[in-house]
């Protein structure tokens, strides 16, 4: 992992709260090519980057079709000619095209820099939705309370009616801390909590953090200073949400590299596009007005999702900042993974469902990001039923569907994982943080993390499609 962190240099901000919007920022250096490249002197805009990785994935798309040929040929005399094109699509054409423009997404993520620069850090409100959270409520707390964000800051636990000793340990903390307010509410959900605290709050911008979340000394701030050098139509800013509890189980040990390298390789990916999806309820800052304006956050299963595009539609965009961290527990068991990665995958149709239309109609440069979540379901649905039984086949010695060229994409993702970690490790460093020594993790994660992913989203995306109860 390297030597010993370094920290990076401390800013020292001008400390004004402030009712206005921000400023642009017109110039930033976005267009930079990574530190090292030997076209760093050349300037790129946003669409000429993102034209860049379009074409060279769709030459890697066509030189997989051209090979594949055969291969479609032998599946047709078994399957008809239009389900092998869409078996052939589904596990290795496509799936090669994304990696191929996700690799260089990575390449020309190169974000402007938030150090050394003097920022008026407004007002802030942390809003902590809490139900029945006796035992983390405490320690997210704690970290709220230890952040170094310059700008007037207050902490509302908006306690959703617990029935355990949630409110008694935020009101013995509240005694001791002025800036930490308890709110106490029926219960009536997530959203309906964080609602109710965006409602009451008057400052300029409010962030949200799960309470079974730790956040990181530096985060807020580190998440504020990416917005406040965004151009002036961001909105919000998602924050590098990691595992604490990466250590109990296997399970927990995949989702560590999952966080890691999966979701915030994706999250670049989009930022090439400026349209980051998901502004996670986990950990993200928002601007509080327009969230007002919007109404807050849904009454959905993926409540995070939909109003990052909500967002999108009112002509907001949002931004990732890899160096604010925050820790959060992911499920240790089976039973608790699978109930969370419906949610997710419900939570992008219901998504789709909402804003989907609108955003790619709206022919941005961020509807190609959309474009992609809408071909998901159709990657899941073929993964589940045909390469996971190809597999099978496999191991007896039929290699009708999964053989080699469905192998010739894992070289391809592991230059992307080995470039995702690369890129991760140093950000985590700028902040005094570094990754966990994880190798049975990585392993299962790489080989086996798909196998339980597809099945899962799929049988969330079957069971919003049929509106099945919500389930928790």
């Amino acid at each position: 992992m390297g030597g010993k962190p370094q920290r990076a240099p401390e800013v020292v901000p001008k400390v004004i709260d402030l009712e206005v919007p921000h400023p642009s920022h017109r110039g930033w250096d976005e267009g930079r090519l990574p530190r090292g490249s030997i076209l760093n002197f050349v300037y790129l805009r946003v669409k000429t980057r993102f034209s860049i990785s379009i074409v060279i994935a769709l030459g890697w798309a066509g030189l997989s079709t051209y090979l594949a040929t055969r291969w479609i040929n032998d599946l047709a005399e078994v399957f008809t000619m239009p389900v092998a094109i869409a078996i052939v699509t589904g596990i290795a054409i496509v799936p090669g095209y994304l990696s191929a423009q996700l690799l260089i997404a990575i390449f020309f993520d190169r974000p402007r820099s938030i150090e050394n620069v003097e920022l008026s850090y407004p007002s802030m409100t942390l809003l902590i939705a809490a139900f029945n959270e006796e035992e983390s409520i405490e320690a997210t707390l704690d970290g709220a309370r230890k952040q170094d964000y310059p700008g007037p800051l207050e902490i509302r636990v908006i306690d959703d009616g617990s029935t355990d000793s949630t409110r008694e340990i935020v009101r013995a903390i509240e005694a001791v801390d002025p800036r930490v307010q308890l709110m106490v509410a029926e219960h009536g959900g997530k959203s309906s909590a964080l609602n109710h605290g965006l409602f009451e709050s008057r400052s300029r911008y409010v962030a949200t953090v799960d309470a079974d979340t730790l956040l990181m000394p530096q985060s807020l701030r580190r998440a504020t200073a990416r917005l406040l050098v965004s151009p002036a139509d961001t909105v919000a800013v998602a924050g590098d949400v990691l595992v604490r509890n990466a250590r109990k189980n296997l399970m927990t040990r995949m989702q560590d590299w999952d966080y890691v390298l999966g979701i915030a390789s994706v999250k670049r990916q989009q930022g090439l596009v400026r349209g980051t999806l998901v502004a996670q309820g986990a950990f993200s800052v928002y601007d509080a007005r327009k969230l007002r304006r919007i109404g807050g956050w849904p009454d959905m299963i993926g409540e995070d999702i939909v109003l990052t595009w909500s967002l999108f539609v009112h002509g907001g965009r949002v931004a990732y900042e890899p160096t604010a961290v925050a820790y959060t527990d992911a499920p240790e068991r089976l039973r608790m993974f699978i109930r969370q990665r419906k949610r997710w995958a419900r939570g992008m149709i219901e998504g789709l469902r909402a804003h989907g239309g609108t955003l790619i109609a709206r022919h941005r440069v961020y509807s190609y990001a959309v474009g992609v979540n809408w071909g998901f379901p159709y990657l899941d649905f073929v993964f589940t039923f045909f390469w996971i039984p190809g597999l099978v086949l496999a191991l007896t010695g039929n290699f009708m569907i999964v053989g080699p060229m469905t192998l010739a994409v894992i070289p391809l993702n592991a230059l992307v994982t080995a470039m995702m970690y690369r890129r991760q490790r140093t950000e985590v460093e700028r902040v005094g943080l570094s990754l966990r020594r994880n190798f049975l993790g990585f392993v299962a994660y790489f080989f086996l993390y798909q196998l339980m992913m597809s099945p899962i989203s799929t049988w969330g995306y079957f069971e919003e499609l049929f509106r099945r109860d919500r389930a928790w």
